[in-house]
């Protein structure tokens, strides 16, 4: 007996559900292989002296937040990181023989410190060390003749924030024309990973100088953000295009790591920044406050004309659905562990910029030991 028009054979009905079945299955399969659980296990270190203890979820952090943060599933658009999984013997021996080194603010020393403890584990005893300065510090591997290095330069090009720390943007003065004071440290680098936008970020314009501090800290022109942000990127590739070669050291940059300083952004209007956030945005594409898009093309715009190969390690989409993975108030101030008074006043003190270890910096350092 032939079909009725208009109906499909039943066969055919079965096979196109099984179809959807299959799908179903990898679907839920994808969103458990990107699980929190499955990525803050990557970089616990064996000793607390690796790592900030502001940036330790092991240390300070509420037990009812880790156990939300390790059962949150999310799927940051069907992006399947875990293929290609943290092998630490096999990164050191990528970096055999070679200095590796991460330069910029806070949150790329956060990447530093998780890309250390993701391979300090598999190094004995008495075969590691580490040095910390205030501008330089660095991790060794004995046996493979390896660094893993960060230098401190928030800005990239020169200020007077560098050393000792302006904490009032008002009074920070940078010097858009001059990297040199801090290029003379990258130079002999066989890896560099570049990085500079929260610093940017304070809302207020740039105090921008052109000329040495020496004949003082006048004559400074006030720019706007993305502007002064544009001039000093130019004043770092110009360096990168002229000193760098390209066939002995490998350069990347980081894109900008976002904050959650609005809850309103993810329509929790009744929430504090991102205090008491244990999961993810689930909203496919979502992008916050927190990342400004001006900043992106700048970076976009001077890359894309240098002459020197420049890779992005580009973790702003996927680390802004991650509003429940920051210190928030498991934090220092000034070196200190927040008092329960300060934990109390999360609107003051919750941070919302930084990220916690083990964490998101783990994911970015998979898109990096990928490259590798």
């Amino acid at each position: 007996m032939k079909p009725s028009r208009g109906k499909l054979p039943i066969s055919i009905i079965v096979i196109v559900l099984c179809i959807f079945a299959f799908v179903g299955v990898l679907y839920k399969e994808y969103t458990r292989s990107l699980s929190s659980a499955s990525l803050l296990k990557l970089s616990p270190c064996s000793k607390k002296d690796f790592i900030d203890s502001t940036r330790n979820s092991e240390s300070d952090e509420d037990p009812d937040d880790i156990d939300a943060e390790e059962k949150a599933d999310f799927d940051p658009n069907m992006c399947d990181i875990t293929k290609g999984k943290f092998d630490p013997i096999a990164a050191l021996e990528k970096l055999r023989g070679k200095r590796l080194m991460f330069v910029g603010d806070s949150l790329q020393r956060g990447q530093w410190q998780s890309f250390v403890c993701l391979v300090e584990s598999a190094i004995p005893d008495g075969q590691k060390s580490m040095k910390r300065g205030r501008s330089l510090s660095v991790f060794r591997a004995k046996d493979y003749n390896a660094t893993i290095e960060f230098y401190w330069a928030p800005f990239l090009v020169e200020s007077n924030s560098d050393l000792k720390i302006i904490g009032d943007p008002k009074k920070r003065i940078l010097r858009v024309d001059s990297v040199a004071k801090h290029a003379k440290n990258w130079i002999g680098v066989d890896i560099v990973v570049f990085n500079s936008y929260v610093w940017w970020m304070s809302g207020l314009q740039i105090k921008s100088l052109w000329g040495s501090f020496a004949n003082g800290e006048d004559g400074f022109e006030e720019l706007d953000a993305p502007i002064a942000y544009r001039i000093a990127l130019k004043t770092w590739a110009n360096w990168v295009d002229s000193t760098i070669d390209p066939n002995k050291t490998r350069v990347f940059f980081t894109t900008m790591s976002p904050t959650h300083m609005r809850s309103a952004d993810w329509h929790n209007k009744k929430g504090i920044r991102c205090y008491n956030e244990t999961k993810p945005v689930l909203e496919r594409g979502y992008w916050g406050t927190g990342s400004d898009k001006r900043i992106m093309n700048v970076v976009n715009g001077v890359v894309e004309r240098m002459r020197v190969p420049v890779s992005f390690i580009n973790i702003t989409q996927m680390s802004e659905y991650r509003i429940d993975a920051h210190t928030s108030v498991y934090t220092e101030q000034q070196g200190k562990v927040l008092t329960d008074e300060q934990k109390a006043d999360p609107q003051r003190y919750a941070d919302c910029i930084h990220w916690c270890l083990p964490g998101v910096p783990d994911t970015w350092n998979q898109l990096f030991y990928a490259y590798l």
